[in-house]
């Protein structure tokens, strides 16, 4: 999966637990192609869940946060932050590239 409008980040606890971040700030006429990519990567963890969706406090094993913030009229801010097992949140990132062609 190509991705040119993400940058993403990552972090991991001592319990074996990752979170990514995937952040885009894009000025208005990027920003369907920016959401896009944020879908893509949604449902790819979806499509690879490693067990139930929700918070890792209530039995979930991985979630997912997506927020978008209008930062006045030329630019949007889009994240997303999921959170998993280290291994598969690694193996979602393997798919991604984000080297300039």
């Amino acid at each position: 999966m190509r991705l040119q409008y993400l940058s993403i980040s990552s972090s991991e606890d001592d319990d074996g637990h990752g979170s990514w971040e995937a952040m885009a700030s894009v000025r208005p006429a990027d920003a369907a192609a920016a959401r896009a990519e944020l879908d893509e990567l949604l449902a790819w963890a979806e499509a690879h869940a490693p067990g139930p969706r929700g918070a890792l406090d209530e039995h979930g094993v991985w979630d997912a946060h997506l927020q978008e913030l209008q930062e006045g009229p030329e630019w949007t801010t889009l994240t997303l932050t999921l959170v998993g097992p280290m291994a598969w949140g690694e193996a979602l990132f393997q798919q991604v590239d984000t080297e300039d062609p």
